[in-house]
């Protein structure tokens, strides 16, 4: 990188082509990342009634945990950019019947959310999470003190080299710039309280718990 120049950021054009071409496959490709999921859904405490954003939704993976945990008189919230993705998403829901599911096919910084949500969850959702705007987006739609959870990518300590070439490989697939992943919650972090942060996978994932600052 030449001298003084800034660490690329996420590319969203690349970010639509890359998707266009993995969302026949995405769910696949996640499997290894179940329990993660199972995880993070469980860290949001949510209850039912709760209304929740599932920020870079994809194909809805997460909708059936989230619908478990808000109930019929809960409220979804999906986002998600890629038409492709979103339209699995779609699938899903008329599949599972559940009405009480807003998809919106935006960029998340451009984002009209329908309503002030509860909490929030950004699972495996890098490039979302390096962009400012979308992070801001999202936590002003927030009430004071929901709690959100992030998950994803990140780097692991130097001495960890099988690790971290998987996590390089993996990332060619699911990010559109390598910027941040030594921690890619911290543009997230700086909206929350009560932030704690672990590692799993042996080191090469993150999941982040916080509280939207008051």
């Amino acid at each position: 990188m030449a001298a003084g120049r800034a660490p690329r950021g996420p590319d969203r054009r690349a970010a639509l082509a890359q998707y266009r071409e993995r969302a026949g496959v995405y769910d696949a490709e996640l499997r290894l990342f179940e329990p993660v999921r199972r995880r993070a859904v469980a860290l949001l405490g949510l209850r039912r009634g709760d209304t929740v954003v599932d920020v870079g939704c994809g194909t809805g993976l997460s909708f059936a945990l989230l619908e478990d945990a808000v109930g019929a008189s809960g409220h979804l919230v999906g986002i998600e950019q890629s038409p492709e993705m979103i339209a699995r998403a779609r699938e899903r829901v008329a599949a599972h019947g559940w009405d009480n599911v807003t998809l919106v096919n935006s960029p998340v910084e451009d984002a009209r959310l329908p309503r002030l949500a509860d909490a929030a969850l950004f699972h495996f959702t890098h490039d979302i999470l390096r962009n400012p705007r979308a992070v801001a987006r999202v936590c002003a739609r927030l009430r004071p003190d929901a709690p959100v959870v992030a998950c994803g990518l990140k780097w692991a300590p130097p001495w960890a080299v099988a690790t971290n070439v998987g996590v390089f490989f993996a990332a060619l697939r699911s990010v559109t710039a390598l910027e941040g992943l030594a921690q890619p919650w911290s543009h997230l972090a700086a909206h929350l309280d009560r932030v704690e942060v672990s590692s799993s996978l042996a080191g090469g994932v993150f999941v982040l718990r916080g509280s939207v600052r008051r």
